[in-house]
């Protein structure tokens, strides 16, 4: 389990990165709740005030609070830089986080323009202290590998997202011009394909080998992949910016190098995941599944939008941000945190008890059935989801079912806690004993 290389004693305390993953399916919850109460009004556009809220709890409260969370451990571990100050850093970066998404969801909801530029501030500084904080860490390695620079890469396409949202969110709270209308299609495109994209890709060359046991990405993947992505990316931005109707074609055909890309990784990972040496049951292996055959579908769904805009029906574009966000996103983080939790208990509890008492099996600390329980939940979520561009009155049972899910995480996740809480406990007590 323990990895050659791995740089496990620079890991930061355990509730550095457990604050963010608790606080994201909070956000899970309060998306459902809000699909529950806005109903097919939030599934008719991707413009509307319930759909702009929405999608910001599951991007920022559930996405970003899950990645900062798992950036902030995996950085030491696998680059071997520790991050300055982390329980500052990551008590910082949650408050403001929490705080920002908050207003920005209640700014949308309410369409009030002071809640609004209160979400610039908060959400800016939050991710400017995270970023900060990454740099710091970076600026110490000395010697660049594949997952430095994808940290890096990671890193600065966050920097773009915010600073893109951050020019949105500017222009509704502050009546601000737009410099260009391009920014709307580019700040979910450097937020879902550059920040999430390019950080579960590189998170995945390490955690997959690991903890499916698989054999390892090939080289040329994990040396290419993650710059080819980064600089087509930095091309398409630039096609959309500067040469407006006229760069289409080339922005399109950009466009379709993304799709390739990300395609490719989806079947590699989906190649390797059949060659696995354990062949028992894993729920953390069908969560990734799941995420990379909707990724396949998402690829194929942005190709369809480049290529027959014309032909496509009504809904289409929900359709899509909802395939991307719930059935690729989700799925993926979903089943990253089923990994990382229980390990980092197992992790942090070895260096604890120090034989004083028996460490639990990570199949203890959170057992398969709980995990398959909210499995069927989220199957049954994303196929609602999915269904209700189309079909508006399963909103209703789309919040209903990604409620479920939501609450079944939450109970999970609070289960691992408290299996960590009670081994300290029981360390406590035989010391003083």
């Amino acid at each position: 389990m323990l990895q050659p290389g791995l740089k496990f004693e620079q890991a930061p305390p355990i509730s550095v990165p457990f604050r963010f993953f608790l606080s994201a399916p909070v956000f899970g919850l309060a998306c459902a709740g809000l699909i529950l109460w806005q109903g097919p009004e939030l599934f008719a556009s991707r413009w509307t005030p319930s759909a702009l809220a929405a999608t910001h709890l599951l991007t920022l409260g559930f996405l970003a609070s899950a990645m900062i969370g798992a950036m902030m451990q995996i950085l030491p571990v696998l680059v071997g830089a520790a991050m300055p100050a982390p329980r500052v850093v990551a008590a910082v970066t949650h408050v403001l986080l929490v705080l920002g998404t908050l207003a920005l969801t209640g700014g949308f909801l309410l369409l009030q323009p002071v809640s609004l530029q209160a979400a610039v501030v908060l959400l800016s500084t939050a991710f400017a202290v995270f970023a900060a904080a990454v740099g710091a860490s970076l600026a110490r390695v000395r010697t660049w590998n594949t997952t430095v620079g994808v940290m890096a890469l990671a890193t600065i396409a966050l920097a773009a997202a915010v600073a893109l949202g951050a020019t949105l969110a500017a222009s509704l709270g502050w009546g601000l011009a737009l410099p260009s209308a391009s920014i709307h299609d580019l700040h979910p495109v450097w937020g879902l394909l550059g920040w999430i994209g390019v950080l579960v890709i590189g998170v995945a060359y390490q955690v997959v080998p690991m903890f499916q046991m698989t054999p390892a990405y090939p080289s040329a993947l994990t040396r290419w992949l993650t710059w080819t992505i980064f600089a087509v990316l930095v091309l398409w931005s630039g096609a959309r910016l500067a040469l407006g109707e006229a760069g289409a074609p080339l922005a399109s055909a950009l466009g379709l190098a993304l799709i390739v890309a990300f395609i490719a990784f989806a079947l590699v990972t989906l190649g390797l995941q059949r060659q696995r040496r354990r062949r028992q049951a894993d729920v953390t292996l069908d969560f990734w599944r799941v995420g990379m055959a909707c990724l396949v579908a998402a690829g194929a769904c942005w190709a369809a939008r480049l290529l027959v805009p014309e032909r496509l029906p009504d809904g289409f574009d929900v359709f899509l941000g909802v395939l991307a966000i719930a059935g690729v996103a989700l799925s993926v983080i979903n089943g990253m945190m089923y990994k990382i939790t229980p390990f980092l208990v197992w992790f942090h509890l070895q260096s604890i008890v120090a034989r004083r008492t028996t460490v639990p099996h990570m199949r203890k600390i959170l057992g398969e059935r709980e995990q398959r329980a909210q499995l069927r939940a989220h199957l049954a979520a994303l196929a609602l989801l999915f269904a209700s561009p189309w079909w508006p009155l399963l909103a209703y049972p789309a919040g209903l079912a990604l409620g479920v899910s939501m609450a079944l995480l939450l109970r999970n996740l609070i289960a691992v806690v408290r299996a960590y809480r009670e081994t300290v406990d029981r360390v406590t007590v035989s010391s003083s004993g």
